[in-house]
């Protein structure tokens, strides 16, 4: 779908090498995401989905399954995410952060993906092409009562709540390449907010509301860029030369997560929200990508 992929085992010790040394982790997690990094990575040779600490520490691997698995959102609590698994088209799953409680929430021949749950966890944000092209829509978080919320021909994709749970931003090719875009939770009054149409994708919103960061590829290569979360004062917060993407918020708004490739393969750094001092946090011949900080 669209252009995302350019993009219970055991409890037996494995060693793994780590940022800044070997870490030991365990197939399944036992205590809450809260502050915990999620991201995925084919680092045992398929895509399962890890937890890290802030610091790069205790490497989990939280699926430990034989499917590709992408695109996680920690739930408000850090009890629990939703993600999505290759079934040879892509599925929508929920699970507890311990593995139990697991349950597929989407079951069609078409491909769901891009979860995103209400700040509340009454509903679920998600982009799917059953209706032929990528298109929002809401679901409860047990699957159930599916609406379209965009209903438009172009394709829509990476839609994300504002914290307050009435706005969702989205990016979407409907005025000719790839924008940023707000509505309201039911669809209604569609806002355009980026304009250049190269890449501008995956939006991320700050905790406090007022800024959304987002990815785009207006200076050749894809970056990490920041504006208000009117569209306005929009900035290029990583200025490298290698691919960065894929950014989410720290839970007090204070740094970013993001995926990048300027050490040579794709790993997950974070940065502060001003763009200074990035840092790396796994260190890995395989491909870290797309990681979730859990709130709370």
């Amino acid at each position: 779908m669209n252009n995302r992929r350019y993009f219970y085992g055991a409890l037996l010790p494995v060693l793994i090498a780590g940022c800044g040394g070997n870490d030991t982790y365990t197939a399944k997690f036992l205590g809450p995401l809260s502050n915990k990094i999620v991201f995925r990575s084919d680092r045992t040779g398929n895509f399962d989905l890890y937890a890290i600490n802030p610091d790069g520490s205790g490497l989990v691997d939280l699926t430990n399954s034989t499917e590709d698995e992408f695109g996680v959102d920690i739930n408000p609590a850090g009890t629990g995410i939703v993600f999505e698994r290759d079934l040879g088209n892509e599925q929508i799953f929920s699970m507890n952060a311990d593995g139990s409680n697991f349950q597929q929430l989407t079951n069609a021949s078409a491909n769901s993906a891009q979860a995103a749950l209400k700040p509340d966890a009454t509903k679920i944000a998600f982009e799917t092409d059953r209706d032929g092209n990528d298109e929002i829509y809401l679901m409860d978080p047990d699957g159930s009562n599916l609406v379209n919320l965009t209903n438009d021909p172009s394709d829509d994709s990476y839609p994300q709540w504002s914290p307050d749970g009435r706005k969702i931003a989205f990016a979407s090719d409907r005025g000719g390449g790839y924008d940023i875009y707000v509505m309201n939770a039911d669809g209604s009054n569609v806002v355009r907010l980026t304009t250049d149409g190269n890449n501008n994708i995956r939006p991320s919103w700050s905790p406090s509301g007022k800024k959304i960061a987002f990815r785009s590829s207006r200076d050749g290569n894809a970056e990490i860029y920041l504006m208000n979360a009117d569209g306005s004062n929009q900035v290029n917060l990583s200025n490298n030369a290698a691919r960065d993407g894929a950014p989410n918020w720290s839970p007090t708004g204070a740094m970013i997560v993001f995926d990048s490739e300027r050490d040579g393969d794709r790993e997950i750094y974070i940065m502060n929200a001003d763009g200074s001092f990035p840092r790396r946090l796994t260190l890995d011949a395989s491909e870290d990508s797309s990681a979730d900080w859990g709130k709370g």
